[in-house]
């Protein structure tokens, strides 16, 4: 169903992409990716699966939820031209982030979104913290801005069983990922288990 939510005992602890880009929930940006490698275990696949999403070499990209940098970090790697500017909640990842030698902006994913265009708007593990509504919203905001969108998600998944990734249903609004390839006009890519990659093009 739209909205759809998933529970687990154990939470990811507000868990957004590298950071926070919706609530200002504070990680350690020295402990970060050990954390979230502990959590979720197919992190660094959904993270290479977001990366070979890319559609096109981007001149211009915008990380939604940058945190310590690490997806900014390996599209670099893949896209050396890239200009790419980051937006995270957390003063700390912003901060941590900003080594890369890439502008960050402590911002939030409701807020307007810096002016683009922009070919490239990638998000990994960030938007969960929106609901369905703002999702769209989010969504909608993109495309008017945006030659592409790659998205890289906790999803919703049935059986249950198959979540490997916690949730915290009180702050974190796993998708089904039909559903978010749908809102933003895109299409599913890759997926294992409860990740899956979306990659919308608008050009």
């Amino acid at each position: 169903a739209e909205g759809e939510r998933i529970e687990v005992d154990q939470p990811l602890g507000h868990l957004a992409s590298e950071g926070s880009v919706s609530a200002p929930f504070h990680w350690d940006p020295d402990t970060y990716l050990e954390t979230i490698r502990d959590q979720v275990p197919g992190f660094d696949a959904l993270q290479e699966a977001a990366v070979a999403a890319v559609p096109f070499p981007p001149a211009t990209a915008l990380d939604l939820g940058i945190g310590t940098g690490e997806t900014s970090r390996r599209l670099l790697e893949a896209y050396p031209q890239a200009r790419i500017t980051g937006l995270d909640a957390s003063p700390e990842m912003v901060f941590r982030a900003r080594r890369l030698g890439i502008e960050v902006r402590l911002a939030r994913m409701e807020d307007p979104l810096p002016d683009g265009p922009w070919d490239l708007v990638v998000a990994v593990l960030s938007v969960h913290h929106l609901d369905a509504a703002q999702k769209r919203n989010l969504f909608r905001r993109v495309r008017e801005q945006a030659r592409a969108l790659v998205l890289a998600e906790v999803v919703a998944v049935v059986p249950p069983r198959e979540r490997k990734a916690p949730i915290d249903a009180a702050h974190e609004f796993a998708e089904k990922a039909a559903d978010l390839a749908a809102w933003s006009g895109g299409e599913i890519v890759w997926s294992e288990g409860d990740l899956a990659v979306i990659r919308a093009i608008y050009e």
